[in-house]
């Protein structure tokens, strides 16, 4: 599921030139670019096709190749390499209409100089070193947001960072064409969820829509038992069901309806083209159970999700599925739940109240029902587990009234300290860098929300691309952050974000 809008996705490779170096030098240049783009293209770090571009060496011809990536659906980014001296004056009318995320690669074709016969030739070819900056110089003179990085395609920590820019592009492809289904509206009297879903069409492109929750009750009703016929089987072979959840057990049932919940919820989404969607305890109408399992699975899918109407939380999700596609690891909707604070060994518990996503674990679920204080409805089936230990980063956003911030605090996921016999939901648990009272009181002093996204598929740097693509404001909280640093850091970007938005 997440791979079919992006599928096909690729970033185009564009070599920069100029025409008195003469036909045979150029040759060597395009020869030259295109083994560079094709290293890239079949290394493991590249989540999407690499695809060459014949080499620019006019204003015209860098024009004609930012508008037709503008317009390729297909183009997420463009990678640009000035393999000589390419006169930056011939970059400003495609820098200035580039539309796509770009990333100025400073490289050069070989990895050790030639000592003993390097001639005028070998110079006049070789030239990035010098060939680049002076394409540096025009992307900071026109404020040109972009990732630059210099290293030979040959090492693997250039080809990662390349990588990581490149799992940034997919989620900003797909944040521009997101569309969100809002099942009810926002809990009610809840701040941290709500937030301007025009500026954030405005900014990030996604559209977030409602929808009520007799929409979603009218495609549940439809679904036949032949469909809940074979989920039920699907559920069976791939988690361990309850004894009194099979058929004939006493709480068949509940199985049954929330398996046509399943259905009819995937049906609404596939149908309408939705990528995300939201939830509302406060707003079930005739739905039989708060969705749980259903939730869970779509999740699973690739689904962005998040409950009580929280559509930004939702929309991250989704984002960073994309952006995570294929990686080891996974990513699902998460709330800081308790803590254990434990002098030494504080932990955060993380959880809600059903939906968490079984990516996170490697464990196989267990298939229960179990009762649900809130929400007045019969109690819902959910998958139950623990989340895997390993590296991991939450990130949160909240609408900040001005601008939307990004929180993202680096953490590891642990087994939890003794087993959780009576919790009847999924959990996972960690330990935040770089511990839990500087986190906890970085994240509280930034307004960073409490429904966050946790993924063990991706580390800090792809969400740093991603923050200089939509431009919007990201706040790190990791091993090196102090509470000093980081509330100076606040007010920094506090003063920036201000004079910016009145420029």
């Amino acid at each position: 599921m997440i791979g079919s809008r992006l599928v096909d996705a690729e970033v185009w490779f564009v070599t920069g030139s100029q025409s008195m170096y003469g036909p045979e030098t150029l040759e060597q240049v395009a020869a030259q670019s295109q083994e560079i783009a094709t290293l890239l293209d079949r290394s493991a770090e590249m989540p999407v096709r690499v695809r060459w571009q014949p080499t620019v060496v006019s204003a015209e011809a860098i024009a004609a190749v930012v508008a037709d990536a503008n317009r390729d659906p297909h183009c997420i980014g463009i990678i640009a390499w000035m393999h000589t001296f390419s006169p930056a004056k011939m970059w400003i009318r495609g820098l200035r209409a580039l539309q796509r995320p770009l990333l100025h690669l400073h490289t050069q074709h070989n990895v050790e100089l030639p000592w003993s016969t390097i001639d005028m030739d070998f110079m006049n070819l070789n030239q990035a070193a010098h060939g680049d900056r002076e394409f540096g110089y025009i992307q900071s003179r026109l404020s040109v947001p972009r990732k630059t990085v210099a290293g030979h395609v040959s090492d693997p920590q250039a080809r990662r960072r390349i990588g990581h820019w490149a799992r940034a592009a997919l989620g900003f492809a797909e944040i521009r064409t997101m569309n969100v289904a809002r099942f009810g509206d926002n809990m009610r009297s809840v701040a941290v969820t709500e937030g301007d879903k025009v500026e954030a069409e405005a900014h990030f492109g996604v559209s977030v829509n409602t929808f009520a929750v007799n929409d979603l009750a009218e495609s549940v009703s439809r679904v036949g038992e032949d469909s809940i016929d074979k989920l039920i089987r699907e559920y069976r072979d791939r988690y361990d069901v309850a004894e009194e959840l099979l058929p004939g057990g006493a709480r068949h049932t509940a199985l049954r309806d929330g398996a046509r919940i399943e259905a009819g919820l995937r049906r609404f989404l596939e149908q309408h083209e939705f990528q995300a969607f939201t939830t509302n305890f406060e707003d079930l109408g005739p739905l039989k159970q708060l969705p749980g399992l259903a939730v869970q699975r779509l999740m699973a899918d690739g689904y962005g999700f998040a409950g009580e109407g929280d559509w930004k939380t939702a929309v991250m999700l989704r984002t960073v599925k994309v952006m995570a596609d294929g990686l080891p690891g996974g990513t699902s909707f998460m709330e800081d739940y308790t803590y254990d604070l434990t002098p030494g060994q504080e932990r955060v518990l993380g959880a809600h109240m059903l939906e968490v996503c079984p990516s996170i674990t490697e464990s196989r679920p267990s298939l229960e029902v179990h009762p649900l204080s809130i929400g007045n409805r019969d109690d819902p089936v959910r998958l139950r587990f623990t989340a895997s230990p390993g590296d991991a980063t939450i990130l949160g956003i909240s609408d900040m009234g001005p601008r939307f911030r990004l929180v993202a605090n680096t953490v590891r996921v642990v087994e939890p300290t003794a087993t959780l016999p009576r919790l009847p939901v999924a959990c996972a648990v960690w330990e935040p860098l770089p511990s839990w009272s500087v986190s906890t009181e970085s994240w509280l002093a930034a307004g960073a929300p409490h429904h966050t996204v946790l993924t063990t598929a991706l580390g800090i740097e792809p969400f740093e691309d991603f923050a200089v693509m939509t431009g919007t404001e990201l706040l790190v909280i990791d091993g090196e952050t102090t509470v000093g640093s980081f509330a100076r850091e606040l007010r920094w970007n506090n003063a920036y974000h201000h004079l910016a938005a009145g420029l």
